[in-house]
């Protein structure tokens, strides 16, 4: 009986002391998958938190944890409103990861834990925000006549889509209809994840028409001028085809979470990414790319004070984005990739302003064929991603869903997208917390909303827009 007693307290001790080890190792060395996760975490409950007004248990529970790996449910998190600061812990305990709110620049990840390099890469005023008012939209948020047909598309939960945030539909330049999943408005700026790549590119495009940049401009940055990299031009990066390895599964610990969620200067991974491909030969869908773009367009507007105003001051604020807030790294460059949160009154705005090629009031803020970029192929992705870091075919090619030919997207994980449709003068946004596991495709929700349509009639021309050069097919 006492040697059982003995074994049974060895045992006992043994497992003591694989769960105290275990518990050293996850604090000292947490595992990537841990970091990344509690990375994810604080960053997504940060953004909701501070610019969309939300609950932090409803954001963990209902953007990390439900739609997530199962490991997240085990994540828990902390705000501290006085330090404008969230943590998330594996358990409360380990692997824990922060956030830092800095005001009208959104949150940002401080994964190394230093706050006050955070603060400092931006140490610069941020443009006050603009006032939104009661006009029509797109002047203002006023929404006029609804259309009864289209609304009830947006009513049929198969055509919405699972767990539907926000869907407005604009034609002839007015909203027409619009949707709002509960809990939500047109007053919640929501995140765009991907689709900030085609703004990333639009602002860009606006220091093009300043002559500060061009397509065919290379050696971009000063780590690459003595290697192959030199040869990668702006239009390889808008096209996703500079050739740089870039691992963008999201499945499991690769180069976009670990830029998006380990590394304080999102530079660093793409920008030391090795050669694959010969520039222009191979397209390779990555987020390192759009953040590649941001540092170049950044570098080139001169300074960082007017740096950091520029996507407020050359797009934003001339298309009355007024709830547009563009994130940055803890080092202070743009994450064009990933991070845009706006109404979806006003990713409509942006959408419109591509359906008007790039003009706004009568006044041209992209140079001519910009958008046109944006709406034509590259030969390397086989006819599905564009030359300005948009879609023309995602998961499946227009004429398969029965869509115009001219129709082009802005797409982003989870189920967020925008169809623009020049020859039908429509725009559609449509977000969501909806995961690509549930197979769920806008393309049908667009197909009904066409079909829905008005055929009579002359198209009606933007209240703001007298004198606006008409899209082109």
């Amino acid at each position: 009986m006492r040697f059982v007693l003995r074994i049974l307290k060895a045992l006992a001790f043994l497992v003591v002391l694989i769960v105290v080890a275990g518990a050293a190792w996850l604090f000292v060395r947490p595992p990537e998958l841990l970091r990344v996760g509690d990375g994810y975490a604080a960053k997504i409950v940060c953004s909701n938190v501070f610019i969309a007004g939300r609950n932090a248990e409803d954001v963990l529970a209902d953007d990390v944890q439900a739609p997530g790996n199962p490991l997240l449910r085990l994540v828990r998190v902390s705000v501290d409103r006085d330090s404008n600061r969230v943590t998330a812990r594996f358990l409360g305990l380990f692997a824990s990861s922060h956030a830092l709110y800095r005001g009208a620049f959104g949150c940002t990840s401080v994964p190394d834990g230093d706050f006050e390099a955070a603060v400092n890469a931006v140490a610069f005023d941020a443009p006050a925000r603009m006032e939104a008012n009661a006009a029509l939209w797109p002047e203002g948020e006023g929404v006029g006549g609804r259309d009864e047909k289209i609304a009830a598309v947006l009513n049929d939960t198969g055509l919405a889509g699972p767990a539907m945030r926000g869907i407005v539909v604009v034609r002839d330049g007015r909203i027409v209809a619009e949707a709002y999943g509960s809990g939500f408005s047109a007053k919640t700026p929501l995140i765009g994840w991907s689709m900030t790549k085609t703004v990333n590119a639009a602002i860009l495009g606006r220091l093009m028409l300043d002559g500060k940049i061009s397509f065919d401009d290379d050696h971009l940055l000063a780590q690459w001028k003595d290697d192959q990299r030199a040869r990668i031009k702006v239009s390889d990066l808008l096209g996703m085809e500079s050739g740089l390895a870039f691992n963008e599964d999201y499945g499991n610990v690769a180069d976009v979470t670990r830029m998006l969620y380990l590394d304080p200067d999102m530079v660093s991974l793409p920008a030391n990414a090795p050669m694959e491909a010969a520039p222009g030969q191979r397209f390779r869908y990555s987020s390192g790319t759009a953040v590649l773009l941001s540092r170049i367009w950044m570098d080139r507007v001169g300074n960082a004070p007017a740096a950091f105003s520029y996507p407020h001051d050359a797009l934003f604020l001339p298309l009355g984005m007024t709830s547009a807030v563009l994130e940055l790294d803890a080092r202070g460059t743009f994450v064009g990739s990933s991070y845009l949160y706006a109404t979806a009154h006003d990713w409509a705005r942006f959408g419109q302003f591509l359906l008007q090629d790039g003009v706004w009031n009568g006044q041209r803020l992209l140079p001519e064929g910009f958008v046109g970029a944006m709406r034509t192929p590259t030969a390397a992705s086989n006819g599905r991603y564009t030359q300005g870091q948009a879609w023309l075919a995602p998961g499946g090619s227009s004429a398969a869903f029965g869509l115009p030919e001219d129709t082009f997207w802005l797409t982003g994980h989870d189920g967020q997208s925008m169809a623009i449709v020049p020859s039908a003068n429509l725009v559609v946004v449509r977000l969501g917390l909806t995961p690509g596991w549930l197979g769920y495709q806008p393309q049908t929700l667009l197909k009904a909303i066409l079909a829905a349509l008005p055929q009579s009639g002359a198209p009606q021309q933007q209240a703001g827009s007298q004198g606006q050069a008409q899209p082109q097919p």
